[in-house]
């Protein structure tokens, strides 16, 4: 009887030290998980086509609604088309911003958007990003600016140094930000242009062929 309970026990013994790595040798480490993947917000793509070449924006439709559904407007209605760039305030070092679109053409314009600002978005105006031009908040309507470097300032400030409004930034420039940086170079009229402006309005404004919707080409799975 002794015996069917003795095989059991030696089979369960030899399983244990089977198990224990020699001594001085360590276990293999764990694996950390994986780290969750980046959200992917929803976005619209256009293209700008102007007579220095084209550019391709993603516009934030996702985190900023109302100002992409704004700019959206003009780009569906061909608003845009035939208007132009025609500021470039160049601060230097690879810094500064262009500014294009109806330039308060009554024929053009639509109704003024509320402002949406960075607080609310969680965007910021860094390298590439398009955000509207305005007045006082709540005023603005198609004119936009691209950011060339980063220009966090222009972000709605909430440590009293600035602006706490800022500027609506609604989206980014995925290609042609060459297009962009000639457009920075152009050159500028001495005289041309109001306040702050003044020195900054491009002596031949750049044409804007058109702006529309692009569709996102999504490459086949091998």
């Amino acid at each position: 009887m002794m015996m069917r309970f003795l095989l059991p026990l030696a089979l369960l013994s030899s399983t244990a030290v089977a198990q224990t790595p020699p001594a001085g040798v360590e276990p293999p480490p764990v694996a950390a998980p994986a780290p969750p993947p980046e959200r992917r917000y929803e976005t619209v793509r256009v293209t700008m086509v102007t007579a220095l070449g084209p550019i391709i924006l993603e516009l934030e439709s996702e985190r900023a609604p109302l100002t992409t559904a704004n700019f959206l407007r003009y780009v569906d209605q061909r608003r845009l088309d035939g208007t132009t760039v025609y500021r470039a305030m160049d601060l230097g070092r690879g810094y500064g911003l262009v500014q294009g679109g109806t330039k308060n053409d009554p024929r053009r314009i639509l109704r003024p958007v509320a402002h949406e600002p960075t607080t609310q978005t969680g965007l910021s105006h860094t390298d590439g990003t398009i955000s509207l031009a305005r007045a006082a908040p709540g005023t603005a309507n198609a004119d936009f600016f691209i950011v060339v470097g980063d220009l966090v300032s222009l972000d709605a400030q909430t440590n009293g140094s600035g602006d706490p409004d800022g500027f609506a930034a609604f989206g980014r420039v995925v290609e042609g930000m060459e297009v962009v940086r000639l457009l920075l170079a152009a050159p500028t009229s001495p005289t041309e242009g109001e306040g702050v402006m003044r020195g900054q309005m491009i002596a031949e404004p750049v044409r804007i062929e058109s702006v529309r919707r692009t569709p996102v080409v999504v490459p086949p799975t091998p």
